[in-house]
């Protein structure tokens, strides 16, 4: 769908003054903005993300209207409102208020709604809820927000968590779903299975996480985690791992590479990692299997 604006253009359409911004964090498919408004009568176009709106201060009457219809509220603290992506809405409102915006992309709700329904989702719509009062959402917004002002360690990872937590409660009571006809399978295909345990061994020296390999197949990583396991009868990472460790057994017992060397070449982090894992599955290090073996 073209012509859909992203919320750094809403004040164009929607003047006010920014207070809180998650501009410049490094999140990813997640954002955030708290604006002070004044009394506004707007028309804000079709919008490329999901929107959360949280009342922090400042009670108002609010009219919203997209459909042909007009939904009157008096909007305070507390309270929330939810606009669906790509629909183009009409807001009035006399009072000032301080809000706080969290923006959700449309390709994270897909992907965790796909999670949650173990089907390829491929759309997905949020009720007209002109106010909701939801203490679930309003907390989750208030600790994307506190992460916006402190930017501490690991924010993108939290407010990833936070979001991904926040989407499911949307999907359990707001949400409209379409997805394909045919659900995902329980298992993968032999084609499947064949693709990805080719490239986990031409890739066994690189970082293997669910993302990465759910890719090869299109599916994401939960769905990846639990096709794989159901298919192959381990966890991924226990079958990397284990292939890691079958290709450094035959390293070890057929070339002159140094020990370093060959944990590189089969993903270790270092020699110690190697010798760690190498002795819990073997019973000797790496060193000691190398003399056996010569």
């Amino acid at each position: 769908m073209t012509g859909l604006i992203g919320y750094e253009e809403l004040p164009d359409w929607v003047p006010g003054r920014i207070l809180l911004a998650s501009d410049g964090l490094g999140w990813n498919h997640v954002a955030l903005r708290s604006y002070h408004y004044h009394g506004q009568d707007v028309i804000v176009p079709a919008m490329r993300d999901f929107m959360l709106v949280g009342y922090r201060a400042g009670t108002t009457p609010m009219q919203r209207r997209f459909d042909g219809r007009w939904k009157r509220e008096t909007l305070s603290p507390g309270a929330a409102s939810l606009l669906t992506r790509a629909q183009r809405a009409h807001w009035s409102w006399h009072e000032p208020i301080d809000v706080t915006h969290v923006y959700l992309s449309s390709a994270l709700v897909a992907e965790v709604a796909s999670e949650v329904m173990d089907c390829r989702v491929t759309e997905v719509t949020l009720a007209d809820v002109l106010r909701t009062d939801d203490p679930v959402m309003t907390a989750t917004m208030e600790a994307i927000a506190a992460e916006a002002r402190v930017n501490g360690i690991g924010g993108g990872l939290y407010v990833d968590s936070l979001a991904r937590a926040l989407i499911v409660h949307l999907l359990r009571r707001y949400a409209q779903i379409t997805s394909r006809d045919v659900t995902i399978r329980g298992s993968l295909s032999p084609r499947q299975k064949v693709r990805i345990t080719d490239f986990i061994e031409a890739h066994l020296s690189e970082p293997l996480d669910l993302k990465t390999m759910g890719a090869v197949l299109g599916l994401t990583p939960c769905l990846f985690a639990r096709q794989f396991r159901k298919s192959i009868g381990k966890p991924p990472y226990s079958y990397v791992m284990g292939r890691r460790l079958e290709r450094a057994k035959w390293l070890l017992a057929r070339s002159e590479l140094p020990i370093k060397a060959v944990a590189a070449d089969c993903g270790f982090s270092d020699q110690a990692h190697l010798t760690r894992l190498f002795a819990a599955a073997y019973g000797q290090t790496p060193a000691a299997f190398r003399r056996q073996a010569s």
